[in-house]
């Protein structure tokens, strides 16, 4: 694969590291030799992933709260973990590695910035969520407001940003198993595919719960590893690491202090604020609240991702400052041209090689597949969910549907959100869609967020208000990406772009709060004074978890 094209896809992982490898790839891809350490762990891994789901088939999916939420038992150690599993990836692992290689420094400043949407989700949205809901985040924005509109719009909002990850989840697991397991592109995607259908389908949110909890395990374990045995080539000293990378790398102090990746203040404002809101309105996230105990275990399930993230990424920069120090100049890795071999989102496995050899390359290899995995299945959940609970149960039939009938609607739209991921994934092969990857978080920011928040802490929201907002918030990102540089210059190639920032959530966000707060003020409906009277009472079960109605 060109080195350009890996360059991309590396820039666009750190920004966004939940989507999966190369959301612009494009090209020819460079095979690995096969090895046959990491096919043995690769399948190790589907087997052991499908012991798992037919444990959790057999614990049952009888019941809606046994298959969306896993029977509400997790405990917030448990959750957090999962809940780490399915918000990073290969990309996260591979393409920050890949920043701080070539940038230093300033490699990890997208990577840390993922860590500001969690004391959000910790302070405003998980323990109301866990009170208010029971299997979206859908249930809280209806707990006072008309239940079929909100329902709708939330479903729709859902499945949109499903449906974009998803396209960009299996085009970089192809590309990426292509790479790492010489399989032919189209075999690749059509595996990932059936593997998340078989869990999602079967086991529901136990078994999904379960590979990401084994991938978070996983993945820190390997990058603990890889870490452990970097410092002990320098004798376990930062300092003497540092100094190492800055006396090879072509950039020499500079990687050591912050440059600038982000062209401009406004295209920096607009990326933090798509990582602040947009993580906080991510269904596949939020969703994970609904598997614990209690409230507080909720708490303790933020905490816990929190913590792990912090150390994930923090031992991503010894990661690419080690690479630096070992593999610079090293001509066992690098091509005629003097680049990196495979591309530079190779580095990470290329430093697996060199400090453990083909057993260590094939375990992290293995670790990279088992993240896409433990990604696309809380995706597919995610999506099953929004159609059988939201759409179908609810918007549709408005609850007079059973719920065994309302498991099987979701089960059957499991299946179908895979084999459409599975198509458009194989469409998708050769098209740059880095677009999707500021898309998706745009849309959590400007079309979930505001709902979700609003709901809670504002009394005056209405219906008409929150579907107001959301379907602007919707509309003005899908509206302000398609007239930006990455779908109008980069994909349509029509020229100077008529939106000139890549990520439109300063723009989108304030306006989809800004109608919701204008449509709800001028709404005199009788409706919305039933809202206005319900908030009190919501208010208080938000925070403590009572009823005060239930007591009376």
């Amino acid at each position: 694969m060109k080195n350009g094209t890996f360059c991309c896809a590396a820039f666009a992982a750190a920004l966004f590291p939940s989507l999966a490898l190369a959301d612009a790839l494009t090209g020819e891809v460079t095979r690995q030799e096969v090895n046959p350490l990491a096919i043995s762990l690769f399948l190790l891994f589907v087997v052991a992933s499908l012991v798992l789901t037919v444990w959790a088939a057999r614990r049952g999916t009888r019941t809606a709260r046994d298959y969306y939420a896993a029977g509400g038992g997790l405990s917030g150690l448990q959750n957090g973990l999962a809940i780490a599993g399915d918000y990073t990836s290969a990309a996260t692992f591979l393409g920050v590695t890949a920043l701080v290689y070539g940038a230093g420094y300033d490699g990890m400043i997208y990577a840390i910035g993922f860590l500001v949407g969690f004391p959000m989700i910790l302070f405003l949205v998980a323990e109301p969520l866990r009170n208010l809901g029971r299997y979206t985040f859908a249930d809280l924005a209806a707990y006072r407001l008309s239940e079929r509109p909100v329902r709708t719009v939330a479903g729709i909002n859902t499945l949109v940003i499903v449906l974009f990850y998803l396209i960009a989840q299996m085009v970089g697991a192809g590309k990426l198993i292509e790479l790492l397991f010489g399989l032919p592109y189209w075999v690749a995607v059509v595996l990932v595919g059936t593997l998340m259908m078989l869990y999602v389908t079967f086991g529901g949110m136990l078994a999904t719960t379960w590979v990401q909890i084994t991938k978070a395990i996983l993945l820190l374990s390997g990058t603990l590893l890889m870490s452990a045995l970097i410092l002990s080539q320098f004798g376990f000293s930062l300092g003497s690491l540092f100094a190492h990378a800055v006396a090879v790398h072509p950039k020499g102090i500079a990687i050591i202090g912050p440059g600038g990746l982000v062209k401009d203040p406004i295209s920096a404002l607009s990326l933090g604020m798509a990582l602040i809101f947009g993580t906080a309105g991510l269904p596949h996230i939020l969703m994970r609240f609904f598997t614990v105990t209690d409230a507080k275990q909720a708490r303790v399930s933020v905490l816990v991702a929190t913590g792990f993230i912090t150390v994930f990424y923090s031992l991503l920069f010894i990661l690419g400052f080690g690479a630096i120090a070992l593999l610079t100049g090293d001509p066992a890795y690098l091509d005629g041209a003097g680049k990196i071999l495979g591309g530079s989102n190779m580095i990470a496995l290329h430093l697996a090689n060199k400090l453990g050899g083909s057993v260590l390359l094939g375990f992290i290899s293995a670790v990279a597949f088992a993240t896409i995995l433990a990604v696309v299945s809380g995706l597919t959940m995610a999506g099953a969910s929004a159609a059988g609970h939201d759409l179908v149960a609810r918007a549709i039939l408005r609850g007079r549907l059973s719920e065994g009938a309302e498991i099987l609607i979701s089960k059957l739209s499991a299946v179908v959100i895979s084999v459409l991921a599975i198509v458009l994934g194989i469409l998708f092969e050769n098209q740059n869609i880095a677009f999707m990857v500021g898309l998706v978080f745009a849309i959590a920011a400007s079309a979930n967020f505001p709902i979700i928040f609003l709901s809670v802490v504002w009394k005056n929201l209405t219906t008409r208000g929150a579907v107001s907002g959301s379907v602007v918030g919707l509309v003005s990102a899908l509206a302000m990406v398609a007239f930006g540089p990455g779908v109008w210059t980069t994909v349509l190639k029509l020229g100077p772009a008529p939106f000139p920032y890549d990520n439109p959530a300063l723009f989108s966000v304030p306006l989809a709060f800004a109608v919701t707060v204008i449509v709800s003020l001028a709404d005199r409906s009788k409706n919305a004074a039933q809202a206005r009277d319900a908030f009190d009472e919501q208010y208080v079960t938000a925070y403590t978890g009572l009823r005060p109605s239930a007591t009376l």
